[in-house]
Formats: C-alpha cells, sequence, structure tokens
C-alpha cells in the first residue's frame, strides 16, 4: 500500500474546517467538565482512587469497542447523519446520569458515552486532516487541538460556575453536546474524506503493521492524559489543597493546550512530527517527575501548563504524522486504529494509576506517566536502530 500522500494542493475550505473545530469544541467542554465532576461526586460517595479510575476507564471501553464499526455506520447512514446522532446520544446519556445518581449506573452509562463519542472523534479528525493543505498540516492541526484544548478547559471553568450540586453541571454537559449536534448539521453536508481511494487499507489490524510507533504514541498519550485529567483532583487532594482549587488544577493542563498547541505545530513543519512526538514524550516525563515538589507552590501553575501541552501534543504530532503519511481509507483506518488506542490508552492509564497511587501514596500519578512516556522514547528508538539494520 502506498503512504505517501503530498499531492497538489486544493483551495482550503476555511469555513468549513471553522465549523467542525467549533462543534468538536462544544463537545471538548462537555467532556472537559465531566471528568472532574465524576471525580468530585464519587470522592464525595466515599470511593476509593481506584474505583474511581476503574470509572473513568468506562468510557475508553466504548471507545474500543466502537472503533471499527465507524467507517461501516458512516457507509450506512452517512457521515453527517452519525455526527449529529452521536451527539444527541451523548446528551441523553448525561441526562440519564444526572437523573439516576447512582454510581454503579454510572460504570454502564460511560461506557455508553464511549461508545457514542468515538465517531465525533474520527469524524473530526479525518475532516480536519483532510481540509488542511500538506504544507499547513502541523499549524491547522494545532489549531484544530488548541481550540479543542480551549474547550477542554472551559469545561472545568463552568464546573467552578454551576458548582457541583444538582442538574446544572448536568444540563451544562447536556448544553455542549446539543450545541455540537446543531454545528455538525449546518456545516457537515458536503464534507468528505471518509471515500475509498482506490488503496487497500488493511484495516485496523493492516494499519498496525504499518505505523506501529504512532498507535503506541497515542495509548500514551491517552493513558498520560485520562490519568492526569481524572485523578489530578485526587493528588492535590492528597496534598491538602481545597475543593475549589482541584478543578483549577485541570483547567491548567487544558490551557496548556490553548497557548501551545500552534507552536507545536509550527515546529512540527519546521522538524518534522517524528522529532517532536519523542521530544514532547521527553518533556512530559519531566514534569511529571517535578510536578509533586512543585504541586504545593506557584510553580505548579506553569508545570501543569507545559505538561498538559506537552502531554496532549505527542497526540497531535501522532496525528500530523498520520495526515502525512496516509489519505482516504488508509487515513480512516488510521483514524479508528488511533481511537481504539485512545480507548486502550484510557483503560491502562487511569486504573493503573488509580491502583498505584491507593498502594503507594499520590506519587503513583506522576510515576506511572513519566513510566509510559520513558516507554514510548524507548520504542522510538528501538525501531529507529531496527530499520537502519534491516
Amino acid at each position: 500500500m502506498t503512504t505517501s500522500t503530498e499531492t497538489a494542493e486544493h483551495p482550503p475550505q476555511w469555513a468549513a474546517l471553522a465549523g467542525v473545530t467549533a462543534a468538536l469544541a462544544m463537545f471538548g467542554a462537555a467532556q472537559g467538565l465531566s471528568y472532574p465532576l465524576f471525580t468530585i461526586l464519587m470522592q464525595r460517595q466515599g470511593l476509593s482512587p481506584g474505583l474511581i479510575g476503574l470509572s473513568a476507564a468506562m468510557m475508553p471501553v466504548g471507545l474500543i469497542l466502537s472503533a471499527s464499526f465507524v467507517p461501516m455506520a458512516v457507509r450506512s447512514v452517512g457521515a453527517r447523519n452519525l455526527g449529529v446522532g452521536c451527539a444527541v446520544a451523548g446528551a441523553l446519556c448525561f441526562l440519564a446520569i444526572g437523573y439516576l445518581q447512582d454510581w454503579v449506573a454510572w460504570f454502564v452509562i460511560r461506557f455508553l458515552i464511549g461508545a457514542a463519542i468515538n465517531p465525533l472523534y474520527v469524524l473530526g479528525e479525518v475532516w480536519a486532516l483532510s481540509l488542511a493543505p500538506p504544507s499547513r498540516r502541523g499549524r491547522v492541526m494545532g489549531v484544530f487541538n488548541a481550540l479543542m484544548g480551549a474547550g477542554y478547559a472551559a469545561g472545568p471553568l463552568i464546573l467552578i460556575a454551576v458548582g457541583t450540586a444538582g442538574w446544572p453541571p448536568f444540563m451544562a454537559v447536556v448544553s455542549g453536546f446539543l450545541l455540537c449536534a446543531l454545528i455538525l448539521r449546518a456545516v457537515s453536508a458536503n464534507l468528505t474524506g471518509f471515500g475509498d481511494d482506490g488503496q487497500p487499507s488493511g484495516g485496523i489490524a493492516g494499519f498496525a503493521r504499518l505505523a506501529p510507533a504512532l498507535l503506541l504514541a497515542v495509548l500514551v498519550s491517552a493513558a498520560a492524559q485520562q490519568s492526569t485529567y481524572s485523578l489530578m483532583p485526587v493528588f492535590g487532594l492528597a496534598y491538602g489543597l481545597p475543593e475549589a482549587k482541584l478543578a483549577a488544577l485541570v483547567t491548567a493542563l487544558s490551557f496548556g493546550n490553548i497557548i501551545l498547541q500552534i507552536p507545536l505545530g509550527l515546529l512540527a513543519e519546521r522538524f518534522g512530527a517524528r522529532p517532536m512526538i519523542l521530544s514532547c514524550a521527553a518533556a512530559t516525563a519531566g514534569c511529571a517527575i517535578f510536578l509533586p515538589m512543585a504541586i504545593t507552590t506557584p510553580f505548579v501553575w506553569l508545570v501543569l501548563v507545559v505538561m498538559g501541552a506537552v502531554g496532549y501534543g505527542v497526540y497531535t504530532m501522532a496525528l500530523i504524522e498520520l495526515g502525512s503519511r496516509f489519505r482516504g481509507s488508509a487515513l480512516v483506518a488510521g483514524n479508528a486504529a488511533f481511537a481504539l488506542m485512545w480507548g486502550v490508552g484510557g483503560i491502562v492509564g487511569p486504573p493503573g494509576a488509580g491502583a498505584l497511587m491507593q498502594a503507594a501514596g499520590p506519587l503513583g500519578l506522576p510515576a506511572v506517566i513519566a513510566g509510559l512516556e520513558a516507554l514510548l522514547v524507548a520504542f522510538a528508538f528501538y525501531r529507529s536502530v531496527s530499520r537502519r539494520n534491516a
């Protein structure tokens, strides 16, 4: 299968790209609010960090089991109908969560949320990569992920404004999903990117043989990001931080995406996405190691901003590399594989970090993050040496 895809550039469809990005930003705000909300509510019910992490893993399980069905669903109902329908389904799931207020039922519903939101990830990224001119892919995807980061950052801020009691936080999440559905309905009528270009994609398994390092990068980014977002309030609480500050810690992580994803995208255009994957991984590990020393000092805000940026930057760089190497059906298979590995990372990360925190204290969180990033760097060097010796 041919993987080189840098062809003649077509005039960018900026309006369509802006609409897709705005829709995904609304979706990101809803997701960003939900992570600290679930953590705080479950802490109030006296649940352990391990159980909180296990609950957070239910959404990634839904991502995993639904990933391979996304291309088939697009062919069956169309990308536009699928995106709008999934956004509405996400809203209905959060209505059910607010109504039940039962952490056991939340396990099942969070799984259903993962299955519902997965097509939103795949659709949005395929559209963005397809709309981005090759020469500007780094900055376009930097803007795309920066605005996604803005949505995630807005979520915890909204939670601070509406509080964690009663229906207001749940209605805020529902509103975010419904806004996503309305915007997608308005802008996605003529968007493409899922068409068959005549190249055999080999499906997710075939893509894994072509780009294992990219998939490991996605897994590591997902595990580190979701562990941090889910368990940072637990980490901060262990150091005596007040509840009002716990959601702000998560906001600081997302703020890094807002201000640094675009510079990272420009650096990827200059130096290449592959070297930037390793640079972001090494920087994330360094931030994780320094975090326990900074958590009770003003320096924690700088550490979290950088950590959030480079941690998600691993995924952004992998996405840019994906768009540079693949197109058409292979790009769809790659995005579905990315969604699958994001789900696997979510299963590995929060429960593992939560269990280690329960056994060894709050240092378990930075230990898991630093270890995962070190694994990615080691595997990338192994692949590099293997290719040279082949």
